[in-house]
């Protein structure tokens, strides 16, 4: 399988329901329970492109477009984005989706970088 087909197969879409024990007191949800949303996903299009052990490094300018308030569906899509020799990069979306209406709107964008490791903690190639 090539790099590129390694990377579409890898793309990960999850949805959420927004629930009220989600949400802080504006009734939206809190942003580090979006940011551990967003780094699951983007652990498994990591894990489903490596096919090894990786480990989150760092996350990188998660920018917060819109408040996503309770109520409403969210879908994650996480998307390889970047190759090295031990690491990838995954950019994660965050889309809003209104329950009774087809309205949707990017909320929040951001990328999470992963290494591969082996059983001694080491990066090793996932190439």
């Amino acid at each position: 399988m090539t790099t590129e087909e390694r990377i579409e197969a890898s793309e990960t879409r999850i949805f959420k329901a927004v629930f009220p024990n989600t949400t802080n007191h504006y009734d939206t949800l809190f942003g580090g329970t979006a940011m551990q949303l967003m780094d699951e996903v983007a652990f498994i299009a990591a894990t489903r492109f490596a096919r090894k052990r990786v480990v989150t490094v760092s996350s990188d300018k998660i920018d917060f477009k819109r408040s996503i308030p309770a109520g409403t569906i969210v879908e994650l899509i996480g998307k390889v984005v970047h190759v090295g020799n031990t690491s990838m990069k995954v950019n994660v979306e965050i889309y809003t989706e209104q329950m009774y209406s087809y309205e949707r709107e990017r909320a929040i964008v951001g990328d999470f970088t992963f290494v591969a490791i082996d059983e001694f903690k080491k990066p090793i190639s996932i190439l």
